[in-house]
């Protein structure tokens, strides 16, 4: 898989000054975590309070201020020859450096991830100047994905497939969701995954919760089991949900299953580029209202993904912003009954100029388990 080379990241330096300027800003504040990782290629110790922060101004040298210790380990990343470093040692406050590289009246996005005891110092520091959250400020920055960022999120996708595809041939009857879960992540990172975010085992009932985490009970003959696994592969992520069932299903449980899957479908259909991104809801919310369950789907239908498993863009009901080429995002349209069961079918998908191309394609069918 190709490496981001200097050039691949002093043009995104320039591509995020130029977001910048134009939302009229006077730059981006870039913290450690995903933001400083797609442009700085770098992720200092996570667990240290010591600042450091990437300044790309709109106009001038991107610069990161950065720990005297830390120094060597930031300037040896693919991306140091397009920065300047200014160093601060233990003993000093390293906010006078910090502030100095902003405009006392100046206007800046920060990333997400800054630490809050940072933000709060520079403010003082600078009580004219102003800071937004990048999300909400600036949430087309890393929307749009560069070839080699597909093909990473397409091998994510597939160690994610190939997980799916072992864990139907395990036994669910007479086991804990916990087991089933940990089964999963095993796999996922047997498949290649540094990381594991999250591992969702719905069992009957318990299917009925989207966002239900594994616990003890165990799975029965009969059930519905919701399986929503994925985390990250070589910094990209992954994320899939299929629906199982214990043992043949009922004639509701395949009525429910079905509509689901023609919603799942009706979404992809409506990717083209150019469309708002709230018509990809629109069209599988229509499937399961018409189906006469529209009060059982209770989310937007999905959301976009790249270093983190959930980023903008977000395909939900009022969210005019045109569908770019190269924005990856799921499709995830679910039915939840209460106390009952629940259906939910997942793939991450790219937009191309042709359509949507999807990046999860293990079979949508009703898989029937053990």
């Amino acid at each position: 898989m190709k490496q981001n080379t200097a050039e691949d990241y002093a043009e995104r330096l320039k591509r995020g000054a130029r977001s910048a300027a134009a939302a009229g800003f006077d730059g981006l504040l870039i913290a450690p975590g995903p933001d400083l990782a797609y442009f700085a290629d770098y992720l200092p110790i996570a667990t240290t309070e010591r600042i450091t922060m990437l300044v790309v101004p709109g106009d001038g040298e991107p610069t990161m201020i950065v720990p005297i210790l830390e120094h060597d380990s930031a300037a040896a990343t693919r991306a140091a020859p397009a920065v300047r470093f200014v160093d601060w040692s233990d003993g000093t406050d390293e906010y006078v450096p910090t502030a100095a590289l902003l405009k006392p009246d100046g206007r800046y996005a920060i990333s997400d991830a800054a630490w809050a005891m940072h933000l709060l110092a520079l403010q003082q520091k600078l009580p004219d100047a102003r800071f937004e959250s990048i999300s909400h400020a600036l949430p087309m920055l890393r929307a749009v994905k560069g070839a080699d960022e597909v093909e990473r999120l397409a091998a994510a996708g597939a160690a994610a497939d190939a997980t799916f595809e072992q864990i139907v041939s395990v036994r669910f009857e007479g086991r804990t969701e916990n087991e089933v879960a940990a089964d999963l992540a095993r796999l996922l990172r047997e498949h290649g995954h540094s990381q594991v975010d999250f591992t969702v085992v719905g069992s009957g009932p318990n299917g009925a919760n989207p966002h239900h985490e594994a616990g003890d009970r165990t799975i029965e003959h009969g059930d519905m089991v919701v399986l929503d696994f994925g985390g990250i592969m070589d910094g990209y992520g992954s994320d899939t949900t299929r629906t199982v069932h214990v043992g043949e299903p009922t004639d509701e449980e395949r009525t429910v299953f079905e509509t689901v899957k023609r919603a799942q479908q009706a979404a992809f259909e409506a990717v083209e580029v150019g469309v708002a991104c709230q018509e990809i809801d629109r069209a599988a919310r229509a499937v399961i209202r018409d189906a006469g369950y529209g009060e059982y789907f209770i989310h937007r239908v999905g959301h976009g993904i790249g270093m983190t498993t959930h980023e903008p863009p977000y395909m939900v009901e009022g969210e005019e912003r045109p569908i770019e080429a190269g924005m990856c995002f799921s499709i995830e349209p679910g039915i939840y009954l209460p106390g009952r069961f629940g259906v939910r079918i997942e793939d991450i998908v790219v937009a191309t100029e042709t359509g949507a191309r999807r990046l999860n394609n293990t079979s949508r069918e009703l898989h029937i388990v053990q």
